[in-house]
């Protein structure tokens, strides 16, 4: 009201919607919601554009993607020159494939395996033959595709226990027999079995050792002496974690298994018995008799007994004639055997 009168006092001209707000009373916006405010055209924000295609910019071929056309682009400027795929890194080597040098074994490196049923393994060798402290080198026979660990605990064995073996026999050790290595199969070739550690790579089975002098000492020979058996199985027992020949199993009853088969609380498994050599058979044919013995007399006694049976036929013989002569004699009775009889005791009584 206030405002409305001093409007007429300074001679304003006052609008109709001036008027009808100020005729309204000031609660009157309390109670119904504000009428919508009309929004004004915003202003867009300019859309930067791409830049323009350079001129000595390869054109993309009808029907190719982008991408194939980015490829196909030239490199460093010469044209016809395809785009070099991106190399990958090589796969570093592992600290056991740093450590089994050429100085330690023969043993080149092969792509990894990757059979079924988890067969193969990763980090596999070739181990062709094993380099003794002395530069000689013991040649493995076949080559044994195992895993980088198992070559070099196999090497180990080799070089510390079984060269110096050899020493004591008088020769040097030249050539391991390797009967089996790697191999995807079940436990002692039994379909549906367990995997087998030579399905990992992670096994090898040894018959024998040659040595430098042409001899070839069987493990599971039982003419080789004892003594020497049990020597290689305290050692291999040391050295891996499974250990099976004679006495196990009727399937490794010809050569030695070892492997280095992980188990709870470092669990190992030795299991061979080392047999006692078989007992001398006696010869078929006797021995020659020595030129230095006496003279045998059974020819004279042999003719004595001859002589002995002459004499009594021809005394049986007068003594035949008379019996006939005499005619027939009545038949001999047997003689009757009565029964024993056992006497009773009588008790005696005090």
């Amino acid at each position: 009201m206030v405002t409305v009168a001093a409007l007429l006092l300074l001679g304003m001209p006052i609008t109709p919607a001036v008027a009808a707000k100020a005729s309204r009373a000031p609660w009157a916006d309390l109670f119904r919601y504000p009428a919508p405010k009309p929004r004004g055209t915003a202003r867009r924000a300019a859309v930067p554009l791409p830049k323009p295609r350079p001129a000595e910019a390869p054109s993309a071929a009808p029907g190719k993607p982008a991408a194939e056309a980015q490829q196909a682009a030239p490199q460093n400027g010469k044209p016809g020159e395809q785009a070099a795929p991106t190399p990958q890194p090589a796969p570093q080597p592992s600290a056991c494939r740093l450590a089994l040098t050429e100085a330690i074994a023969i043993a080149p490196s092969i792509p990894d395996i990757r059979g079924v049923n988890g067969c193969g393994g990763e980090d596999l060798v070739r181990l062709e033959a094993i380099v003794l402290p002395d530069k000689r080198q013991v040649s493995v026979k076949p080559a044994a595709i195992l895993r980088c660990t198992m070559a070099t605990a196999l090497a180990d064995w080799i070089r510390n226990d079984i060269a110096p073996l050899a020493v004591g026999l008088g020769s040097t050790i030249s050539d391991l027999d390797n009967f089996n290595s790697y191999e995807c199969r079940g436990r002692n070739r039994i379909v549906g079995a367990r995997l087998s550690e030579h399905g990992r790579a992670n096994a090898v089975d040894v018959r024998a050792f040659k040595l430098a002098n042409g001899r070839s000492i069987s493990l599971t020979d039982r003419t080789v002496p004892r003594e020497l058996r049990e020597t290689v199985l305290h050692s291999v027992c040391a050295r891996f974690s499974t250990v099976l020949g004679p006495g196990s199993d009727w399937y490794h009853e010809d050569h030695i298994h070892l492997d280095l088969m992980e188990r709870r609380n470092n669990y190992r498994i030795c299991q061979w018995d080392v047999w006692d050599p078989l007992p001398q058979v006696a010869p078929l044919l006797p021995a020659a008799r020595p030129e230095e013995a006496p003279p045998r007399e059974v020819a004279q006694e042999t003719d004595a007994k001859s002589d002995a049976k002459s004499d009594s036929k021809s005394d049986a013989a007068p003594e035949a004639a008379k019996s006939k002569e005499a005619g027939p004699q009545p038949e001999a009775k047997p003689a009757t055997s009565k029964p024993a009889t056992k006497k009773r005791r009588q008790d005696r009584r005090s």
